[in-house]
């Protein structure tokens, strides 16, 4: 029911997605809904968390091909350049914003971007000890910037002002510099 929810939640936001709503786009009563999460709210936190879960399948998917041409960061990178923010799923980020007065959700959204950020900084870690590359921010402040890339790009999309081929250009050169000091 996980993508069904994320899918809603990504269209409508927290505050429109009903649990009605929720139960009829997953083909169950709310009642169902009920017995595996306690309210709205906890579904909504169960869908921050399989905002991650999905990105990191995916990356480790990329992280697992055997290559010597590129290094893992390279390959994040390159991947997301092509599909970052293609599921939409970063809406739901958006939305859980708007409700950071909640100690849950903010705990949730704080979860999910230390995890973001902890897989991305071992991946610039590996990528300099590769390469040799001692240019560019420290890899704490290059994955933050990293995960800033992904947002404004995102915010772009939504607002219409980035086109797609800029903001591929942003995460794959900007990023790329990001990664290692060094342009692409």
């Amino acid at each position: 029911m996980l993508p069904v929810l994320a899918a809603t939640f990504a269209e409508l936001g927290y505050r429109r997605a009903t649990t009605a709503e929720l139960a009829r786009r997953c083909g169950v009563g709310e009642n169902i809904l009920y017995r595996i999460w306690p309210d709205k709210k906890h579904m909504f936190i169960a869908v921050i968390a399989f905002v991650f879960e999905q990105s990191r399948r995916i990356w480790e998917s990329l992280l697992e091909e055997d290559r010597d041409d590129h290094s893992g960061a390279e390959r994040l990178l390159a991947y997301e350049s092509r599909h970052h923010g293609e599921f939409g799923y970063y809406r739901i980020v958006f939305a859980g914003w708007s409700e950071m007065d909640d100690p849950e959700i903010r705990d949730a959204l704080l979860k999910m971007y230390a995890r973001y950020h902890r897989l991305i900084r071992r991946q610039i870690v590996a990528h300099r000890a590769r390469s040799g590359a001692d240019a560019g921010p420290a890899p704490t402040l290059a994955a933050w910037a990293v995960l800033g890339l992904g947002t404004m790009a995102n915010i772009g999309r939504e607002l219409g002002a980035l086109p797609a081929g800029t903001r591929r250009r942003l995460l794959a050169e900007v990023g790329g510099w990001l990664l290692d000091g060094r342009t692409r």
